[in-house]
């Protein structure tokens, strides 16, 4: 069941942060903070460190079933299922990350149209922009990974902008904690799960580590650095905007940055709106890659003709999504899918594989 990878074509160890990093990391950040505060309020960034908490749950979880096979979904589910079956279920992933590349290209496209370029034709940018993908993916999943550091590590400098809104915030105004019943607390928390999407794919690239026992601290460092990332832009978000502002501001990090005032840039929510290209590129990237490979694993195709596959597949489905409504409706069913397979699918897995094991050694 395991899966042979040249040696040439894996990536160290360390380097999974990034890639866990950076597929947590994408466009939910700019508007995840209304939405939790519609159930749990100001105590929702109690929901955020609770769910950044069931991520190491997962995470740990995924490193046990990919060690049951030595590698990847593909492998669990023919180890599980036989090849067939197996197989025919795999293939349903593929359709999963085209919906996660799509959601994540066909929002940002949105913010772009409303902040920036109200004419902006979404065909033409979704097309040079996967264009791009596919360059980057034919290069390897080693020049996957190292967008994925780039595009992580080059943004980085926008975290330390969110501090001229501080003089602004009146921090109290979390303050008291726990005043919402732990029932809206923990349904915030499951909103809150759908922002932390896209971790999953580790189960795709986990055969390409070259020592895939080492690269677990890596795995936790990375949820615990982004669980800490979005506590705190939840804290400065919910200090600074009342309940009532709030729940009106659909994007809360982007209306954050219209406080920023330097001598080189008068609104500085364009600079990070463009930022956001980079930002999203390995979201992009790798849900495409991953959708690729599992095309290849289950039906023989190149991956390069994969590729092209995917990208036209991505094209077309995004022109679907014009109405905010629409976008929202799209957003929603990603976020539920991607909810399911995470916290219930792979414990699932988990016990299907320690059962099978078991009844294959009696």
């Amino acid at each position: 069941m395991s899966v042979s990878i040249p040696e040439k074509s894996k990536i160290s160890h360390f380097l999974v942060f990034f890639l866990i990093s950076s597929m947590q990391i994408g466009i939910g950040v700019l508007g995840f903070q209304r939405i939790i505060a519609k159930t749990a309020g100001y105590d929702a960034w109690i929901s955020v460190i609770i769910a950044g908490l069931f991520n190491h749950i997962i995470i740990w979880i995924m490193f046990k079933v990919l060690e049951s096979t030595n590698g990847d979904l593909v492998s669990v589910h023919t180890f599980i299922l036989g090849n067939k079956v197996g197989k025919i279920i795999s293939s349903v992933f593929t359709i999963y990350f085209v919906l996660l590349a799509t959601a994540v290209l066909r929002t940002y496209i949105e913010i772009i149209q409303v902040w920036m370029f109200p004419d902006l034709k979404t065909f033409w940018y979704a097309f040079a922009y996967l264009l791009a993908t596919i360059y980057i993916i034919y290069g390897g999943f080693r020049t996957v990974t190292g967008i994925a550091f780039f595009c992580t590590v080059l943004p980085s400098y926008l975290i330390l902008t969110f501090a001229y809104t501080v003089p602004f915030s009146n921090f109290e105004s979390i303050l008291p904690i726990f005043d919402h019943k732990l029932k809206d607390i923990f349904l915030a928390t499951r909103d809150m799960s759908l922002t932390y999407l896209g971790f999953e794919t580790l189960m795709m690239y986990y055969p390409y580590i070259k020592n895939p026992e080492k690269s677990k601290k890596w795995a936790h460092l990375a949820i615990l650095s982004t669980t800490f990332l979005y506590t705190v832009l939840t804290i400065i978000t919910f200090a600074y905007f009342s309940e009532g502002q709030l729940e009106k501001t659909v994007w809360a990090t982007l209306s954050m940055w219209k406080i920023v005032q330097l001598p080189f840039v008068e609104r500085f929510e364009y600079i990070g709106i463009a930022n956001w290209n980079l930002i999203i590129l390995p979201n992009i990237c790798i849900a495409i890659w991953c959708s690729s490979r599992i095309l290849k694993r289950t039906v023989n195709i190149k991956q390069k003709k994969g590729v092209i596959l995917i990208a036209l597949l991505c094209l077309v489905s995004l022109n679907f999504f014009e109405t905010r409504d629409q976008i929202n409706w799209l957003n929603d069913l990603t976020g539920k899918i991607g909810f399911y397979v995470n916290y219930f699918y792979i414990p699932f897995l988990l016990v299907t594989v320690l059962i099978v094991r078991k009844v294959k050694k009696k």
